[in-house]
């Protein structure tokens, strides 16, 4: 079975600046081609994708093609350094672009467009951070309808302090970031046959209908906010 995973590298470099954040997806890729897995790399910041919450922000905007290319695929990862102890700036943009995909549901379930696609974290940076930008992203994810199974994050972490990043500091030979590499790439290729076998078949229009039923009067007008 041939699946299609699409990573958004969320480095603040622009090409052709090297980015260590890239080759640590690039291990991820080589793990995974040989399970079946075509993988494209979208580098953001090479792109004009403007702040909003929105799938599109009007004249210029090149996130829709991207968009695209996510709900075409099975597999979704994020690349992100860390910047201060958290994700960079520019994965926090991307997640907050694709809070535009909870108003188009599909008409018959309403299931959010990135349901049944599995999610998976790259992370690399200096001193801490790792877990928390790999916490924080896997759950906003998960509520955009991804499936996030075991082990799905791996990440590269240098020594307190300014010094030398993945690349420089051999990071490609640290045990600990091959094992888990290992452990991501095998849990989300196995998660994405699976799914796309078996989607989950949920319909969230029945159930939002449901909590409507059960709710009348239990709490005040939302106003016409979307139930999400």
């Amino acid at each position: 079975m041939d699946l299609k995973a699409v990573i958004l590298n969320c480095t603040l470099k622009k090409s052709p600046a090297v980015s260590n954040t890239r080759a640590l997806i690039d291990k991820v890729i080589d793990l995974m081609k040989p399970l079946g897995v075509e993988s494209e790399v979208i580098r953001i910041v090479d792109y004009n994708i403007p702040f909003g919450v929105s799938s599109d922000e009007g004249d210029g905007d090149e996130w829709p093609a991207i968009l695209a290319k996510l709900r075409a695929a099975d597999i979704v990862i994020i690349g992100t350094p860390i910047w201060f102890g958290v994700r960079s700036a520019v994965a926090q943009l991307v997640i907050e672009r694709l809070d535009g995909t909870y108003d188009e549901g599909d008409p018959e379930t309403g299931q959010f467009p990135l349901y049944n696609k599995i999610a998976g974290v790259v992370v690399t940076g200096n001193e801490d951070g790792a877990h928390d930008a790999a916490a924080n992203t896997l759950f906003n994810l998960s509520h955009m309808g991804c499936i996030v199974p075991p082990n799905s994050d791996c990440y590269w972490v240098g020594d307190a302090g300014p010094g030398p990043s993945y690349i420089e500091a051999g990071g490609d030979k640290h045990m600990y970031t091959n094992k888990t590499a290992r452990y991501m790439a095998n849990n989300l290729v196995y998660m994405a046959k699976l799914m796309k076998a078996h989607p989950i078949p949920t319909n969230l229009k029945q159930l939002i209908a449901d909590a409507e039923a059960a709710s009348q009067d239990a709490c005040p007008p939302s106003h016409g906010a979307p139930i999400r």
